[in-house]
């Protein structure tokens, strides 16, 4: 694959090859997915020069990395394994956008659809708590990706576990990043973790994570939301923002001590699959070209508002191109500041 000319992002997640039942339209069955692939779309509406950084197996459709290519992406530091790796992912959304990713075969019965063969053998993914100190196949290593990559100035690390949240904050600072966000794995935001979350913040510009993982990892310390936030930014990170699905975001900046409420762009939901990522994608964009928490925000809520009206993560990349900035105006008037 040729390289990209330049490099402005990098993106660190995971591929995933998703089974999708979305809220509405046709199944969408064994396509491109990811927690990567998403937050790069999710970048890619308003800016270009994006690396990607992820593992995949032998087994993955090394086309679909094609493709990725063809958009304009770098897959230089796409690291594929001699093995096999599971990758599947199921979801569906029974109740609107909530996602539910349990028995598969029940969802595809209650539709009234033929089971896919290539989920034969699927087992939803179990929500355990991340090792402090056994990599896994997912998780990130210092040579996976070329050199050149650390010529970027911004990054986003996606949920993958602890260990690749501990390592590539510190390996991106060595290079020229200076805009880092992070969205911390489900395996990390635990309470078993609070002691270790302040080294892994060190040198992150922002924090991006829903309102379950932020709620989980404070239990029986405070039901505030807000209380939260300023939590997490006393360990040396500036913003926190908790994304809250169909309700829009919460933003709290420590250096104006300001906190905005922002609303979801009022999208038409077809599938809100990587959603959340494509807003992490848009934040990352914004706030390396503005630092300013509240736009950031904004880039990131109408790239989740684009993404969610289609399925696959294509789809937001074939939009007119005047479209998210005018969205962006219309969102403008609907921020209320706290």
């Amino acid at each position: 694959m040729d390289s990209a000319p330049f490099l402005r992002y990098l993106i660190a997640g995971k591929l995933r090859r998703d089974f999708i039942l979305p809220v509405n339209g046709k199944p969408a069955l064994d396509i491109p997915g990811g927690n990567l692939i998403y937050t790069a779309v999710g970048v890619r509406l308003w800016d270009q020069g994006i690396g990607l950084i992820g593992r995949v197996g032998e087994d993955y459709p090394h086309e679909w990395l094609d493709q990725f290519a063809a958009r304009g992406f770098d897959c230089r530091g796409i690291k594929v394994l001699p093995t096999a790796l599971e990758s599947r992912y199921f979801a569906a959304y029974p109740n609107g956008d909530e996602e539910n990713s349990d028995a598969p075969l029940t969802h595809f019965s209650r539709l009234g659809l033929p089971f896919p063969k290539a989920l034969l053998g699927y087992s939803p993914p179990t929500n355990q708590i991340d090792s402090r100190v056994q990599p896994t196949d997912w998780t990130i290593r210092a040579g996976d990706f070329p050199p050149d990559y650390l010529d970027a100035t911004a990054a986003h690390i996606a949920p993958i576990d602890y260990l690749t949240q501990s390592l590539l904050p510190s390996l991106f600072r060595r290079g020229q990043v200076t805009t880092l966000t992070m969205d911390p794995s489900e395996g990390s935001m635990n309470p078993t973790f609070r002691d270790d979350l302040p080294a892994m913040l060190r040198g992150v510009s922002a924090l991006i994570c829903s309102e379950k993982k932020v709620r989980r990892f404070y239990q029986g310390l405070t039901d505030d939301l807000w209380e939260m936030a300023e939590r997490l930014t006393s360990f040396d990170c500036e913003i926190v923002v908790i994304k809250r699905g169909s309700q829009g975001q919460w933003v709290y900046s420590r250096t104006s001590r300001q906190r905005w409420m922002v609303p979801a762009y009022p999208a038409r939901v077809v599938d809100p699959t990587g959603a959340g990522d494509a807003f992490c994608g848009g934040f990352l964009a914004g706030l390396r070209q503005t630092y300013d928490p509240l736009e950031a925000t904004l880039w990131g809520n109408i790239s989740a508002s684009i993404v969610v009206e289609g399925s696959g993560p294509f789809y937001a990349l074939d939009v007119l191109p005047g479209l998210p900035p005018m969205r962006l105006e219309k969102l403008r008037e609907m921020v209320s500041k706290v």
